[in-house]
């Protein structure tokens, strides 16, 4: 049987496992958009999965949670097969949970030009902490 210092060990080794890719990795440029016609109307679009996961950036272990985006669109709509595919690039990234938010609305906003928008990321309890990170966007 191991003793608690050669489990110390083994457990310290674990950490050269995971490694996290830089945000660099996140592809904004998969993001696709389609005319909006409905210029105009304050209609809001609201979009959300469960299925979000990126890593921590000091042990690369998941971090999961769900991702919820409603924005007023102007002139564009984000497809929602490349929304997908844009937030799949974060998968293997190591990201705080406060930077992910900000960096989803930021790519968002950028790539859709809305009148307003806010990214809603509600992650899973780690280490019996529960986050939920909310940024918003309003147009100048």
């Amino acid at each position: 049987m191991p003793t608690i210092q050669e489990l110390q060990k083994k457990y310290e080794a674990l950490s050269d496992k995971s490694v996290a890719e830089p945000e660099e990795r996140i592809d904004p440029s998969c993001l696709l958009c389609f005319d909006y016609e409905y210029s105009g109307q304050d209609a809001e679009v609201a979009v959300d999965t469960d299925e979000f996961t990126a890593v921590c950036p000091w042990t690369g272990l998941p971090d999961s949670g769900t991702l919820k985006v409603s924005y007023v669109p102007d002139r564009l709509c984000i497809e929602l097969k490349s929304l997908k595919y844009y937030l799949l690039s974060y998968r293997n990234v190591g990201i705080v949970q406060e930077h992910a938010a900000n960096h989803i609305l930021n790519d968002l906003a950028e790539a859709v030009k809305p009148l307003r928008m806010t990214v809603t990321l509600d992650y899973r309890v780690r280490g019996g902490l529960h986050t939920v990170v909310t940024a918003r966007y309003v147009r100048p």
